[in-house]
Protein backbone atom coordinates (compact mmCIF):
# COMPACT_ATOMS: atom_id res chain seq x y z
CA UNK A 1 0.00 0.00 0.00
CA UNK A 2 3.38 2.12 1.41
CA UNK A 3 4.52 2.23 -2.78
CA UNK A 4 0.64 2.91 -4.40
CA UNK A 5 0.63 6.28 -2.19
CA UNK A 6 3.66 7.16 -3.46
CA UNK A 7 3.50 6.03 -6.84
CA UNK A 8 0.26 8.46 -6.55
CA UNK A 9 2.15 11.34 -5.29
CA UNK A 10 5.10 10.61 -8.05
CA UNK A 11 2.14 10.98 -10.57
CA UNK A 12 0.91 14.20 -8.93
CA UNK A 13 4.03 16.10 -8.80
CA UNK A 14 4.47 15.34 -12.50
CA UNK A 15 1.00 16.07 -13.46
CA UNK A 16 1.56 19.47 -11.38
CA UNK A 17 4.22 20.54 -14.04
CA UNK A 18 2.91 18.57 -17.46
CA UNK A 19 4.83 20.92 -19.96
CA UNK A 20 8.04 20.51 -17.71
CA UNK A 21 7.45 16.93 -17.69
CA UNK A 22 6.82 16.71 -21.59
CA UNK A 23 9.86 18.21 -22.59
CA UNK A 24 11.70 16.52 -20.32
CA UNK A 25 10.87 13.59 -21.74
CA UNK A 26 11.79 14.53 -25.38
CA UNK A 27 14.92 14.00 -24.99
CA UNK A 28 13.92 9.89 -24.38
CA UNK A 29 11.15 10.32 -27.31
CA UNK A 30 14.01 11.54 -29.97
CA UNK A 31 16.35 9.27 -28.90
CA UNK A 32 14.32 5.93 -28.79
CA UNK A 33 12.20 7.08 -31.78
CA UNK A 34 15.63 7.56 -33.80
CA UNK A 35 16.84 4.02 -32.63
CA UNK A 36 13.47 2.28 -33.66
CA UNK A 37 13.48 4.15 -36.57
CA UNK A 38 17.68 3.09 -37.63
CA UNK A 39 16.95 -0.35 -36.58
CA UNK A 40 13.91 -1.13 -38.24
CA UNK A 41 15.86 0.15 -41.24
CA UNK A 42 18.61 -1.38 -41.19
CA UNK A 43 17.27 -4.98 -40.62
CA UNK A 44 14.81 -3.57 -43.37
CA UNK A 45 17.94 -3.48 -45.66
CA UNK A 46 19.12 -6.57 -44.33
CA UNK A 47 16.41 -8.57 -45.06
CA UNK A 48 16.26 -7.33 -48.45
CA UNK A 49 20.00 -7.72 -49.32
CA UNK A 50 18.92 -11.62 -48.08
CA UNK A 51 15.98 -12.12 -49.94
CA UNK A 52 18.06 -10.98 -53.16
CA UNK A 53 20.60 -13.41 -52.39
CA UNK A 54 18.55 -16.46 -51.90
CA UNK A 55 16.63 -15.21 -55.21
CA UNK A 56 20.23 -15.97 -56.79
CA UNK A 57 19.75 -19.60 -55.65
CA UNK A 58 20.86 -21.81 -52.65
CA UNK A 59 23.62 -23.30 -51.57
CA UNK A 60 25.86 -21.95 -54.86
CA UNK A 61 29.68 -21.80 -54.29
CA UNK A 62 30.93 -19.85 -57.24
CA UNK A 63 34.80 -20.38 -58.79
CA UNK A 64 36.22 -16.89 -59.77
CA UNK A 65 39.49 -16.90 -61.64
CA UNK A 66 42.63 -14.60 -60.50
CA UNK A 67 45.18 -14.10 -57.73
CA UNK A 68 47.92 -14.78 -60.48
CA UNK A 69 51.74 -14.59 -60.45
CA UNK A 70 53.84 -14.39 -63.53
CA UNK A 71 57.16 -13.11 -63.98
CA UNK A 72 57.14 -10.71 -61.34
CA UNK A 73 53.84 -9.63 -61.74
CA UNK A 74 51.13 -10.38 -59.05
CA UNK A 75 47.07 -10.25 -59.44
CA UNK A 76 43.91 -10.59 -57.44
CA UNK A 77 40.34 -11.58 -57.81
CA UNK A 78 39.42 -11.43 -61.41
CA UNK A 79 42.44 -10.01 -62.94
CA UNK A 80 43.08 -13.14 -65.20
CA UNK A 81 41.15 -15.66 -67.31
CA UNK A 82 42.78 -18.86 -65.86
CA UNK A 83 39.68 -21.32 -65.85
CA UNK A 84 38.99 -23.74 -68.17
CA UNK A 85 35.79 -26.43 -68.67
CA UNK A 86 38.31 -28.99 -67.75
CA UNK A 87 38.61 -27.60 -64.21
CA UNK A 88 34.60 -27.49 -64.38
CA UNK A 89 34.13 -31.12 -65.61
CA UNK A 90 36.73 -32.30 -62.94
CA UNK A 91 34.40 -30.88 -60.10
CA UNK A 92 31.46 -32.18 -61.67
CA UNK A 93 33.22 -35.81 -61.43
CA UNK A 94 34.91 -35.71 -59.02
CA UNK A 95 33.10 -33.88 -55.68
CA UNK A 96 30.52 -35.26 -53.55
CA UNK A 97 27.45 -33.17 -52.17
CA UNK A 98 26.73 -31.22 -55.29
CA UNK A 99 23.94 -31.26 -57.38
CA UNK A 100 24.93 -29.10 -60.60
CA UNK A 101 28.01 -27.67 -62.11
CA UNK A 102 27.82 -24.73 -65.00
CA UNK A 103 30.94 -23.49 -66.73
CA UNK A 104 29.96 -19.64 -67.30
CA UNK A 105 31.03 -17.45 -69.97
CA UNK A 106 30.47 -14.10 -69.66
CA UNK A 107 30.27 -11.03 -72.22
CA UNK A 108 28.00 -8.25 -73.84
CA UNK A 109 27.25 -7.65 -77.52
CA UNK A 110 24.72 -6.42 -80.04
CA UNK A 111 21.55 -8.58 -80.66
CA UNK A 112 19.09 -8.31 -83.34
CA UNK A 113 15.27 -10.00 -83.83
CA UNK A 114 12.75 -8.14 -86.14
CA UNK A 115 14.66 -5.16 -87.52
CA UNK A 116 15.41 -4.11 -83.63
CA UNK A 117 18.62 -4.64 -81.60
CA UNK A 118 19.09 -4.47 -78.04
CA UNK A 119 22.62 -4.18 -76.02
CA UNK A 120 22.53 -6.89 -73.38
CA UNK A 121 24.47 -9.76 -71.42
CA UNK A 122 25.29 -13.06 -73.59
CA UNK A 123 26.24 -15.67 -71.23
CA UNK A 124 26.96 -18.99 -71.61
CA UNK A 125 26.36 -21.81 -68.91
CA UNK A 126 25.52 -25.36 -68.61
CA UNK A 127 21.92 -26.89 -68.68
CA UNK A 128 21.89 -26.59 -65.06
CA UNK A 129 21.90 -23.03 -65.03
CA UNK A 130 17.85 -22.37 -63.62
CA UNK A 131 17.85 -25.03 -61.11
CA UNK A 132 21.61 -23.42 -60.05
CA UNK A 133 20.24 -19.84 -59.94
CA UNK A 134 16.13 -20.92 -59.07
CA UNK A 135 15.33 -19.38 -61.93
CA UNK A 136 12.39 -21.01 -63.65
CA UNK A 137 11.72 -21.15 -67.42
CA UNK A 138 7.91 -20.25 -67.73
CA UNK A 139 7.96 -20.55 -71.86
CA UNK A 140 9.79 -23.47 -73.94
CA UNK A 141 12.54 -25.25 -71.48
CA UNK A 142 16.03 -25.19 -71.41
CA UNK A 143 18.36 -26.65 -73.47
CA UNK A 144 19.93 -30.31 -73.16
CA UNK A 145 23.64 -31.55 -73.01
CA UNK A 146 23.09 -32.62 -76.67
CA UNK A 147 22.80 -28.73 -77.45
CA UNK A 148 26.13 -28.33 -75.30
CA UNK A 149 27.65 -31.16 -77.03
CA UNK A 150 27.04 -30.28 -80.19
CA UNK A 151 27.60 -26.43 -79.99
CA UNK A 152 23.65 -25.75 -80.69
CA UNK A 153 22.74 -22.24 -81.66
CA UNK A 154 20.18 -22.13 -78.90
CA UNK A 155 19.48 -19.63 -76.77
CA UNK A 156 16.97 -18.68 -73.27
CA UNK A 157 16.51 -14.87 -72.78
CA UNK A 158 14.98 -12.76 -70.00
CA UNK A 159 12.08 -10.54 -69.90
CA UNK A 160 13.77 -7.51 -70.95
CA UNK A 161 14.56 -9.08 -74.08
CA UNK A 162 11.77 -10.15 -74.82
CA UNK A 163 9.63 -6.94 -74.30
CA UNK A 164 12.71 -5.05 -76.04
CA UNK A 165 13.05 -7.35 -79.43
CA UNK A 166 9.89 -9.45 -79.30
CA UNK A 167 6.87 -6.59 -78.25
CA UNK A 168 3.80 -8.51 -78.25
CA UNK A 169 4.29 -11.67 -79.65
CA UNK A 170 5.53 -14.98 -78.16
CA UNK A 171 9.65 -15.54 -79.01
CA UNK A 172 10.11 -18.83 -78.64
CA UNK A 173 10.95 -20.74 -82.36
CA UNK A 174 11.83 -17.35 -83.22
CA UNK A 175 15.46 -16.53 -84.34
CA UNK A 176 17.89 -14.12 -82.30
CA UNK A 177 20.84 -13.26 -83.82
CA UNK A 178 24.76 -12.59 -81.78
CA UNK A 179 27.66 -11.67 -84.16
CA UNK A 180 25.47 -11.82 -87.11
CA UNK A 181 24.69 -16.06 -86.04
CA UNK A 182 20.99 -17.03 -86.13
CA UNK A 183 20.20 -18.57 -82.63
CA UNK A 184 17.04 -20.24 -82.42
CA UNK A 185 14.88 -18.75 -78.98
CA UNK A 186 13.91 -22.74 -77.11
CA UNK A 187 13.05 -20.76 -73.76
CA UNK A 188 11.82 -17.88 -71.89
CA UNK A 189 12.64 -16.61 -67.94
CA UNK A 190 10.75 -16.05 -65.01
CA UNK A 191 10.65 -12.21 -64.50
CA UNK A 192 13.76 -11.61 -61.44
CA UNK A 193 13.81 -7.69 -61.34
CA UNK A 194 17.11 -5.80 -60.09
CA UNK A 195 20.41 -7.71 -58.54
CA UNK A 196 22.00 -6.03 -55.15
CA UNK A 197 23.93 -4.29 -57.31
CA UNK A 198 21.53 -2.50 -58.90
CA UNK A 199 21.87 -4.83 -62.53
CA UNK A 200 18.75 -5.79 -64.48
CA UNK A 201 18.90 -9.88 -64.22
CA UNK A 202 16.10 -9.77 -66.85
CA UNK A 203 18.32 -8.09 -69.22
CA UNK A 204 20.36 -11.45 -70.33
CA UNK A 205 20.72 -14.13 -73.23
CA UNK A 206 21.64 -17.50 -72.19
CA UNK A 207 23.27 -20.02 -74.49
CA UNK A 208 25.18 -23.11 -74.42
CA UNK A 209 29.08 -22.26 -72.93
CA UNK A 210 30.31 -23.97 -75.55
CA UNK A 211 28.52 -22.43 -78.72
CA UNK A 212 29.88 -19.00 -75.94
CA UNK A 213 33.56 -20.27 -76.85
CA UNK A 214 33.80 -21.72 -80.01
CA UNK A 215 30.73 -19.30 -81.77
CA UNK A 216 30.44 -16.31 -79.87
CA UNK A 217 33.73 -14.54 -78.22
CA UNK A 218 35.99 -17.85 -79.38
CA UNK A 219 37.99 -17.95 -75.98
CA UNK A 220 39.47 -20.93 -74.26
CA UNK A 221 38.83 -19.81 -70.68
CA UNK A 222 35.69 -19.40 -68.49
CA UNK A 223 34.68 -16.48 -66.31
CA UNK A 224 33.69 -19.04 -63.57
CA UNK A 225 31.95 -21.66 -62.77
CA UNK A 226 28.97 -22.72 -60.42
CA UNK A 227 28.26 -25.04 -58.13
CA UNK A 228 25.34 -26.06 -56.43
CA UNK A 229 26.00 -27.41 -52.85
CA UNK A 230 23.61 -30.61 -51.65
CA UNK A 231 22.68 -29.22 -48.78
CA UNK A 232 23.66 -25.79 -46.35
CA UNK A 233 25.41 -27.88 -43.73
CA UNK A 234 27.91 -29.51 -46.27
CA UNK A 235 28.84 -26.07 -47.83
CA UNK A 236 32.03 -25.55 -46.18
CA UNK A 237 32.74 -28.89 -47.15
CA UNK A 238 32.31 -29.11 -50.72
CA UNK A 239 34.28 -25.12 -50.73
CA UNK A 240 37.28 -27.04 -49.24
CA UNK A 241 37.03 -30.09 -51.48
CA UNK A 242 36.88 -27.89 -54.51
CA UNK A 243 39.97 -25.49 -53.39
CA UNK A 244 41.76 -28.82 -52.64
CA UNK A 245 40.89 -30.19 -56.47
CA UNK A 246 41.83 -27.14 -57.97
CA UNK A 247 45.14 -26.54 -56.19
CA UNK A 248 46.04 -30.20 -56.93
CA UNK A 249 45.24 -29.75 -60.82
CA UNK A 250 47.70 -26.56 -60.98
CA UNK A 251 50.47 -28.43 -60.33
CA UNK A 252 52.30 -27.38 -57.41
CA UNK A 253 51.79 -24.02 -58.74
CA UNK A 254 50.59 -21.06 -56.63
CA UNK A 255 46.57 -20.83 -56.54
CA UNK A 256 44.90 -18.70 -59.45
CA UNK A 257 41.30 -18.81 -58.30
CA UNK A 258 39.09 -17.71 -55.40
CA UNK A 259 36.48 -19.83 -54.19
CA UNK A 260 33.67 -17.76 -52.41
CA UNK A 261 29.68 -19.07 -51.03
CA UNK A 262 26.66 -17.36 -51.25
CA UNK A 263 26.72 -17.07 -47.43
CA UNK A 264 30.12 -14.27 -47.75
CA UNK A 265 28.55 -13.10 -50.74
CA UNK A 266 25.73 -11.67 -48.55
CA UNK A 267 28.27 -10.98 -45.51
CA UNK A 268 29.71 -8.63 -48.20
CA UNK A 269 26.78 -7.32 -49.14
CA UNK A 270 25.33 -6.45 -46.08
CA UNK A 271 28.12 -5.37 -44.45
CA UNK A 272 28.09 -1.59 -45.70
CA UNK A 273 24.12 -1.38 -44.19
CA UNK A 274 25.82 -3.02 -40.95
CA UNK A 275 28.30 -0.26 -40.64
CA UNK A 276 25.92 2.55 -41.19
CA UNK A 277 23.05 1.16 -38.91
CA UNK A 278 25.85 0.72 -36.01
CA UNK A 279 27.25 4.61 -37.10
CA UNK A 280 23.19 6.10 -36.99
CA UNK A 281 22.80 4.15 -34.30
CA UNK A 282 25.57 4.46 -31.99
CA UNK A 283 24.34 9.14 -32.42
CA UNK A 284 20.82 7.85 -31.75
CA UNK A 285 22.10 5.86 -28.24
CA UNK A 286 24.27 9.62 -27.71
CA UNK A 287 21.09 11.36 -27.61
CA UNK A 288 19.60 8.78 -25.22
CA UNK A 289 22.21 9.91 -23.14
CA UNK A 290 21.59 13.71 -23.37
CA UNK A 291 18.49 13.27 -22.74
CA UNK A 292 18.89 11.21 -20.13
CA UNK A 293 21.15 13.90 -18.35
CA UNK A 294 18.22 16.02 -19.11
CA UNK A 295 16.19 13.81 -16.76
CA UNK A 296 18.93 14.39 -14.12
CA UNK A 297 18.79 18.01 -14.53
CA UNK A 298 15.25 18.70 -13.72
CA UNK A 299 15.17 15.95 -11.13
CA UNK A 300 17.86 17.95 -9.03
CA UNK A 301 15.58 21.18 -10.48
CA UNK A 302 12.36 19.41 -8.58
CA UNK A 303 14.48 18.35 -4.90
CA UNK A 304 15.39 21.48 -4.88
CA UNK A 305 11.94 23.74 -5.56
CA UNK A 306 10.10 20.88 -3.14
CA UNK A 307 12.85 21.48 -0.42
CA UNK A 308 10.35 22.46 2.08
CA UNK A 309 8.07 19.59 1.08
CA UNK A 310 10.51 17.00 1.93
CA UNK A 311 11.39 18.34 5.28
CA UNK A 312 7.52 18.16 5.90
CA UNK A 313 7.32 14.78 4.61
CA UNK A 314 10.66 13.64 6.95
CA UNK A 315 9.61 15.35 9.94
CA UNK A 316 5.78 13.69 10.29
CA UNK A 317 7.32 10.34 9.89
CA UNK A 318 8.27 9.17 6.03
CA UNK A 319 11.38 7.33 5.83
CA UNK A 320 14.39 8.35 3.33
CA UNK A 321 13.70 5.92 1.64
CA UNK A 322 10.13 6.80 1.10
CA UNK A 323 11.67 10.05 -0.48
CA UNK A 324 14.27 8.59 -2.56
CA UNK A 325 11.33 5.55 -3.92
CA UNK A 326 9.04 8.91 -4.99
CA UNK A 327 11.82 10.86 -6.47
CA UNK A 328 13.37 7.63 -8.61
CA UNK A 329 9.70 6.51 -9.53
CA UNK A 330 9.33 10.39 -11.18
CA UNK A 331 12.14 9.52 -12.64
CA UNK A 332 11.78 6.27 -14.42
CA UNK A 333 8.00 7.54 -15.36
CA UNK A 334 9.90 10.50 -17.14
CA UNK A 335 11.81 8.01 -18.69
CA UNK A 336 8.93 4.62 -19.61
CA UNK A 337 6.68 7.67 -21.04
CA UNK A 338 9.60 9.36 -23.32
CA UNK A 339 10.07 5.56 -23.69
CA UNK A 340 6.60 4.84 -25.12
CA UNK A 341 6.44 7.73 -26.87
CA UNK A 342 9.55 7.02 -28.84
CA UNK A 343 8.79 3.64 -29.58
CA UNK A 344 5.70 5.29 -31.01
CA UNK A 345 7.01 8.02 -33.14
CA UNK A 346 9.88 5.30 -34.17
CA UNK A 347 7.13 2.78 -35.55
CA UNK A 348 5.23 5.52 -37.34
CA UNK A 349 8.56 6.89 -38.64
CA UNK A 350 9.58 3.45 -40.54
CA UNK A 351 5.74 3.17 -41.65
CA UNK A 352 6.30 6.32 -43.11
CA UNK A 353 9.68 5.97 -45.19
CA UNK A 354 8.32 2.66 -45.96
CA UNK A 355 5.23 4.08 -47.26
CA UNK A 356 5.92 7.10 -48.89
CA UNK A 357 9.57 6.41 -49.88
CA UNK A 358 10.27 3.10 -50.99
CA UNK A 359 12.83 2.19 -48.22
CA UNK A 360 12.82 -1.36 -46.86
CA UNK A 361 12.31 -1.51 -43.30
CA UNK A 362 11.54 -4.48 -40.39
CA UNK A 363 10.58 -3.40 -37.02
CA UNK A 364 11.39 -6.37 -34.76
CA UNK A 365 10.10 -7.01 -31.31
CA UNK A 366 13.46 -7.28 -29.65
CA UNK A 367 14.36 -3.86 -30.30
CA UNK A 368 11.01 -2.51 -29.07
CA UNK A 369 11.68 -4.68 -25.50
CA UNK A 370 15.35 -3.04 -25.79
CA UNK A 371 14.19 0.18 -26.34
CA UNK A 372 12.15 -0.34 -23.42
CA UNK A 373 14.09 -1.54 -20.90
CA UNK A 374 16.88 0.81 -21.96
CA UNK A 375 14.85 3.96 -21.36
CA UNK A 376 13.96 2.02 -17.69
CA UNK A 377 17.53 1.73 -17.33
CA UNK A 378 18.19 5.75 -17.93
CA UNK A 379 15.13 6.51 -15.51
CA UNK A 380 16.76 4.54 -12.96
CA UNK A 381 20.61 5.53 -13.36
CA UNK A 382 20.24 9.55 -14.13
CA UNK A 383 17.04 9.39 -11.20
CA UNK A 384 18.91 7.88 -8.45
CA UNK A 385 21.42 10.66 -7.58
CA UNK A 386 18.49 13.29 -7.83
CA UNK A 387 16.38 10.59 -5.71
CA UNK A 388 19.36 10.06 -3.21
CA UNK A 389 19.88 13.83 -2.59
CA UNK A 390 16.42 14.24 -1.83
CA UNK A 391 16.39 11.31 0.43
CA UNK A 392 19.37 12.63 2.43
CA UNK A 393 18.03 16.26 3.22
CA UNK A 394 18.08 17.37 6.90
CA UNK A 395 14.38 17.35 7.75
CA UNK A 396 15.21 21.04 10.29
CA UNK A 397 17.73 22.01 7.37
CA UNK A 398 14.77 21.30 4.57
CA UNK A 399 11.90 22.93 6.82
CA UNK A 400 13.91 26.49 7.23
CA UNK A 401 14.52 26.58 3.07
CA UNK A 402 12.78 29.40 1.29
Amino acid sequence: MRFTNTLLVALRALRRNKMRSVLTALGIIIGIGAVITIVSMGNGAKARVEAQVAALGQNIITVYPGSFSSGGMRGGFGSSATLTVEDAEAIAAEIEDIDGVSPEVRDRNQVLANGLNWNTSVNGESPDYPYIKNWPIVQGAMFSDQDVKSLAKVCVIGKTVVDQLFPNEDPIGQTLRIRNLPFRVVGVLDVKGFSLFGSDQDDVVIIPYTSHMRRVSRRANISSILVQGASPEKLDVVKQRIEDLLTQRRRGREPDFTVRTQEEIAQTATETSKTMTLLLGGIAVVSLIVGGIGVMNIMLVSVTERTREIGIRLAIGAHGRDVLTQFLIEAVLLSVLGGVLGILCGVGASEFASAYFGMPTLVSPGSIVAAVGFSTAIGVFFGFYPARKAAQLDPIEALRYE
